[in-house]
């Protein structure tokens, strides 16, 4: 059974007669999925059909080909193992909010359930085709290990106050998860044939982060790549998650934004291997760092931009934002890692090479642009479209909340007075130099 308290209800409309829809949209699974159980039950016991509809908007916040090519490969594999289960996968192209409503019309469906997002975009999706469907639109949070709603119903200022909110409860989430079956009420929605090639090359997208191919994408890369961390790096990962020369981390963040693997079932896997610093250091990242991230997005939706900064931040930010720099960049003179840091351009080659980042080196990356860029504003506009063009895992919350950490103090505290930064934490070159071997970081990624 699934704890009620994973469950929110986004309108005061009952359950009707009709085919039970799960709106897959965060997580793109189909094993270890709340939201699907939860839909299956719900059709279950009402003798329904269940269809699992995903909306496919043809751009979404700077998403490129290498974004949509890892989502629609795994959503392919998605629709094929649905199949198996008799539960139809359809995917409508379309703006969101109105495909949906379109489709809760025409098919009389008798309610839908949806998924936690905090992003603004979805919840103007999910919000905004609840309030006008006039059915039972019920969210399901499946990607946080303590539903997000649950864990604080404010914006914490770090992870210090977040942390014992989440131990006190998370035996109680920390459970397995109940498998879907296959469906025995069939649905008389037909879908259509799922070819992820094919729709990849009707998109308008943009082609200069081409698809990542070291990287396969869906559920079985995903626990293949998690039992290969357990297996290989989670061991010492402590001391050398922070050493960008080495495959210290966990690597697992493309599954985990594109919802293909459950962090939950990454937390089991990962708590069962035993009890170590490499563990709760794993743990602390995986549940604290991302949940933090999750609960400032849905608390403080102005997350990508200035005005998340808390109160200090900005006010410092605005004292210096006359100063002089020494260095100044465009957008473009980033994009194509024009600057005059040999660091900083290996960090940017990185990413657009792989559609990853070092963890580290994001937080160079990002202060660096605050410092040479004209105005905070500009910087965190930047470090946006850089990272959701290029990162696999860019659009998300980690990412949001990370460049937030970077360039607006947001869940960090006042530093030392300086230029530009004003007592926003400051990275440097030759601090970065003495924690690893920055020229050979550099000759590779150069």
């Amino acid at each position: 059974m699934i704890d009620s308290r994973r469950l929110h209800n986004l309108n005061k409309s009952p359950i009707r007669p009709g085919p039970v829809v799960y709106w897959m949209s965060r997580e793109q699974r189909v094993a270890d999925n709340w939201g699907l159980y939860h839909a299956q039950q719900i059709a279950l016991e009402r003798r329904l059909p269940l269809v699992v509809l995903f909306t496919l908007s043809d751009r979404f916040l700077g998403a490129a080909l290498r974004q949509y090519g890892f989502m629609l490969r795994g959503l392919q594999q998605v629709a094929l193992t649905l199949h198996g289960l008799n539960i139809p996968f359809l995917l409508l192209r379309g703006e969101p909010r109105h495909s949906m409503l379109q489709f809760i019309a025409q098919e009389q469906a008798g309610c839908v359930v949806c998924d936690f997002d905090p992003l603004r975009i979805k919840r103007h999706w999910f919000d905004g085709a609840a309030s006008e469907a006039g059915i039972a639109f019920v969210e399901v949070d499946g990607h946080n290990c303590v539903p997000c709603r649950v864990a604080s119903s404010k914006r914490e200022f770090g992870a210090y106050t977040l942390r014992p909110k989440l131990r006190r409860v998370l035996a109680e989430f920390l459970t397995d998860i109940p498998r879907v079956v296959r469906h025995p009420f069939a649905c008389a929605t037909e879908p259509g044939l799922f070819d992820a090639g094919l729709l990849l090359s009707q998109l308008p997208l943009d082609a200069r982060g081409d698809e990542v191919r070291a990287l396969l994408p869906g559920e079985d890369a995903a626990q293949q790549a998690l039992a290969d961390f357990i297996d290989h790096r989670l061991a010492g990962y402590a001391s050398r998650r922070n050493n960008p020369l080495v495959d210290g981390q966990s690597g697992l963040s493309p599954w985990l934004h594109f919802g293909q693997l459950s962090p939950q079932r990454a937390a089991l896997a990962i708590a069962r291997s035993g009890d170590s610093d490499d563990v709760e250091a794993v743990l602390e990242e995986l549940i604290v760092r991302r949940e933090l991230s999750d609960n400032f997005c849905l608390h403080c939706p102005q997350y990508d931009t200035l005005a998340a900064a808390p109160d200090w931040a900005r006010q410092t930010l605005a004292r210096h934002r006359a100063d002089l720099r020494q260095f100044c960049y465009t957008p473009e003179e980033f994009e194509q890692a024009a600057t005059h840091d040999p660091l900083w351009n290996a960090a940017q080659h990185e990413m657009v090479q792989t559609g990853k980042m070092h963890g580290y080196l994001r937080m160079y990356w990002a202060k660096k642009i605050l410092e040479w860029s004209e105005t905070p504003e500009e910087a965190i506009n930047t470090a946006v479209h850089l990272n959701d063009r290029y990162s696999l895992d860019g659009r998300d919350p980690n990412g949001y909340c990370g460049i937030a950490w970077s360039i607006c103090g947001v869940h960090d505290r006042a530093w030392g007075e300086r230029p530009v930064f004003g007592k926003v934490r400051y990275m440097s070159y030759d601090g970065c130099k003495r924690k690893f071997d920055l020229a050979a970081y550099v000759k590779r990624w150069r």
